[in-house]
């Protein structure tokens, strides 16, 4: 193990298990194991089928408002 990594471990144990879990699902994305399940808290399928329900009926930001979200954050 590269002292680099060593360290970011040592990190990450000090976190609470939840971002603990975060990490370990982004290492595991980059190696390529992609059989990480990721559930979905009641609020999260809430605020999916919001999307999902508002790309149906065509309810998009206007190129507009991206562009002045984008400006705000100086992108």
């Amino acid at each position: 193990m590269t002292k680099l990594l060593d360290q970011a471990l040592e990190v990450a144990r000090s976190l609470p298990a939840e971002l603990q879990d975060d990490i370990a699902r982004v290492v595991l994305q980059l190696t390529g194991d992609d059989s990480v399940v990721v559930e979905l808290s009641d609020d999260e399928r809430t605020a999916i089928e919001r999307s999902k329900a508002a790309a149906k009926r065509g309810a998009f930001a206007s190129d507009e408002d991206v562009r002045a979200l984008w400006a705000k954050y100086g992108l």
